[in-house]
């Protein structure tokens, strides 16, 4: 007999990928209310640090289960092509700088996923919302794929500016 588990897997794995930007818009609701609660009886900083290490652990599960999907076998190319789900529904607006086998460099010029938080009274941690779980990402989905980015739209810049790099395995 088949568990919960297998049958949730199972399942998932039929249904068409939900866009990120709804998934991030249904996490968004519930933290809103964590978020204010929090805030009303522990203070801001109690509040954006649970927030913040609530969704750095769920970045680094969901970085780990992608690169699950790809049987351990992740590259740059992997991560790049994972990037539709993020994109979807004109979520983000993309300016590809540099594309190549231990480089993904590009600008997001518009980002509604600030402007979401914006409308949903949450840009004072849009940034804990989204923006950290770029780097954190990386972590789960491997160690070897890092980060540099400047600036995001979420807090106030022109564009976010990602600069992915892919250490090679030594040996």
């Amino acid at each position: 007999m088949a568990s919960a588990k297998d049958t949730t897997a199972k399942e998932t794995a039929a249904a068409p990928p939900m866009p990120m930007i709804e998934r991030r818009r249904i996490e968004a609701e519930i933290l809103k209310h964590v978020y204010e609660t929090l805030k009303e009886s522990h203070g801001v900083a109690v509040a954006q640090k649970a927030v913040a290490d609530a969704v750095r652990r769920s970045s680094i599960e969901q970085g780990a289960r992608f690169a699950a999907m790809q049987n351990g076998e992740t590259s740059i190319e992997g991560f790049a092509a994972l990037q539709p789900l993020w994109t979807m529904e004109n979520a983000l607006e993309i300016d590809v700088i540099e594309k190549t086998e231990t480089t993904f460099a590009f600008n997001v010029t518009r980002c509604r996923y600030a402007e979401m938080y914006r409308q949903m009274g949450l840009g004072e941690i849009g940034h804990l919302l989204s923006c950290q779980r770029d780097g954190t990402f990386c972590e789960g989905y491997d160690d070897r794929l890092k980060l540099a980015r400047s600036q995001t739209i979420m807090q106030g810049a022109s564009h976010c500016d990602f600069r992915y790099t892919y250490e090679k395995a030594e040996g």
